[in-house]
């Protein structure tokens, strides 16, 4: 079996409950591989403008990215407290898919995108779809899934 050797690492992350968890597998690759590590974060601002009908407000999109920002920056703290060297923070606005499937890759030659299984409901995936299937049908690099950690079934 090949071992892999990782230099970028990139963890999109969206706040949902798998997020910690995804963040500190994201860490343990990097640290594994002395590698750096993007921690990605996408605004859809968009979606509230064909949810209420008008244009968000300048204030309202500063406040939203001054509070990604400042989340972001203690999710760096966590993986440079840990032990990675190397480690960005990065908001970028728009359509989740094609940011971290192709677009983010290309721009910081990323090796491997680790994500969640999924940060959606059911019905959430039914409609619009999952980012994370997106992202591991088209992305060019090495996608890792993690799955949530869910209580281990008592045995009988």
């Amino acid at each position: 079996m090949q071992e892999q050797n990782y230099q970028n690492v990139l963890v999109p992350v969206d706040g949902s409950a798998v997020t910690e968890h995804v963040l500190q597998r994201a860490i343990e690759v990097a640290k594994t591989n002395d590698a750096h590590l993007d921690i990605l974060n996408i605004l859809e601002v968009n979606q509230f403008n064909q949810t209420y009908g008008s244009a968000v407000s300048g204030d309202v999109v500063f406040k939203l990215t001054e509070n990604t920002e400042n989340k972001l920056k203690e999710m760096q703290q966590e993986a440079e407290d840990a032990g990675v060297k190397d480690v960005n923070i990065h908001i970028r606005f728009g359509n989740p898919k094609p940011i971290i499937a192709r677009e983010f890759p290309n721009d910081h030659d990323t090796d491997v995108i680790v994500m969640g299984s999924t940060g959606l409901s059911a019905v959430e995936r039914l409609i619009i779809g999952s980012v994370t299937s997106y992202v591991t049908r088209t992305a060019k690099c090495d996608v890792l899934i993690v799955r949530s950690k869910k209580p281990n079934k008592p045995t009988k």
